[in-house]
């Protein structure tokens, strides 16, 4: 399934893994599962009553402050929250709603920074927002906050709490005051995005707005726009690659910014003197010191015409001599070579690796016998008139 959505916990010691599939993950830092939410039972109608979610997910994240508790929005057109230690069941659904009360899908999800509220962004291009505690009724929603049938990539709270960036699929980034929804604070057209998932991002000192644009293949170079928070005024732009830049995350603590790429790359932009810890740490390293063997070497004397005894090793350079040791397959350790053909040595062959299939092979090696059967026969006749063994005599009795 491909990765919607992956965040680490607020303190770090688990991951979210939200994938196309209907059932999110939690692994812990080693990779091992920790648990696993339930499916729901597609046949129910009522969201409400099944304990997960029935379709494929699109987004989730973890809440801010209480570091079990988790969120996903999914295709049956619910967003639920999760407790990590109770993978049996939700612990409360959100059912975004369409002007006449049907059920729309949404397509990303967020808390916001006191984790009080949950913000999702659905396909009809409504933004709506429930208190955490009443899952009933929403407490912001704002219609028309981008265009219908478009997918809202990507909302995100303010680290301030009072406004919140969307970014949509028809090519906007607007930003809201939640206490007056109905129309944006500011826009920010013409950002083309071809992902469900393209990011945007509030620096740590909460004044610039960052977010990625998508291009076709050869139509340019993806990049990064940082926009002023109060006058939408572009401060400035970063051309990252030649694919589509779809997730930019600005850390808070490292002061650093990360982008994933359509093509594969993983790009850090830091600052030498403003950033801490992070792609700093790999910077500094200097290539290590050649080895001591290598520099020091004692003074020797020639002495031509001495006696064999006398004479002094000529001085070989050690880089001719670990060339040879590299050719060398004892000193160099190469590993033996997977075996060709049929197995030697107590080594099996290539069939498998296992000894059981080695003798399945031989078993099952091709013995059927080509030559004509008459004549194999016939090799014998001969014999068999001269001294019969078996026939002639029993019937000569």
């Amino acid at each position: 399934h491909q990765i919607k959505s992956l965040q680490y916990s607020s303190t770090g010691d688990v991951i979210l893994v939200v994938s196309g599939n209907s059932q999110a993950k939690v692994l812990d830092r080693d990779g091992f599962p920790v648990m696993e939410c339930i499916k729901g039972d597609q046949y129910i109608v009522d969201m409400t009553n099944t304990k997960g979610h029935t379709a494929m997910l699109n987004s989730g994240c973890w809440h801010p402050k209480i570091k079990e508790e988790f969120l996903t929005c999914s295709n049956d057109g619910t967003v639920r929250t999760w407790d990590v230690n109770n993978e049996k069941k939700h612990k409360s659904v959100f059912k975004p709603r369409s002007v006449q009360g049907k059920r729309v899908i949404p397509t990303t999800c967020t808390y916001s920074r006191d984790g009080k509220l949950i913000a999702a962004g659905c396909q009809d291009g409504s933004i709506q927002i429930w208190d955490r505690n009443m899952s009933v009724h929403t407490k912001f929603h704002c219609r028309q906050a981008h265009a219908p049938g478009t997918d809202t990539s990507c909302l995100t709270f303010s680290y301030d709490g009072t406004v919140l960036a969307s970014r949509g699929g028809d090519d906007t980034l607007k930003i809201w005051d939640i206490r007056q929804f109905k129309k944006p604070l500011n826009s920010a057209e013409r950002l083309p995005s071809f992902f469900p998932m393209t990011d945007c991002c509030f620096s740590p000192d909460d004044k610039i707005l960052v977010t990625g644009t998508s291009v076709k293949k050869g139509g340019g170079s993806g990049k990064l726009f940082f926009f002023d928070r109060e006058t939408f005024q572009k401060l400035y732009e970063i051309e990252v690659t030649d694919a589509s830049v779809v997730r930019c995350l600005w850390h808070p603590k490292l002061n650093q910014i990360m982008v994933g790429t359509g093509n594969g790359l993983a790009k850090v932009y830091y600052d030498p003197v403003k950033s801490q810890r992070g792609a700093k740490l790999c910077v500094v390293k200097t290539k290590r010191k050649e080895r001591q063997a290598e520099t020091l070497t004692q003074d020797y004397i020639i002495t031509p015409h001495a006696l064999p005894m006398f004479r002094e090793p000529r001085q070989r350079s050690t880089r001719k001599q670990l060339e040879k040791d590299r050719l060398d397959p004892m000193k160099s350790h190469k590993p033996e070579p997977p075996v060709a053909g049929p197995g030697r040595g107590g080594r099996v062959g290539t069939h498998g690796g296992t000894l059981s299939s080695y003798i399945v092979k031989n078993i099952a090696l091709d013995k059927t016998d080509d030559s004509n059967p008459r004549e194999a026969i016939l090799r014998h006749a001969k014999e068999a008139e001269e001294n019969p063994y078996w026939v002639a005599p029993a019937y000569a009795k």
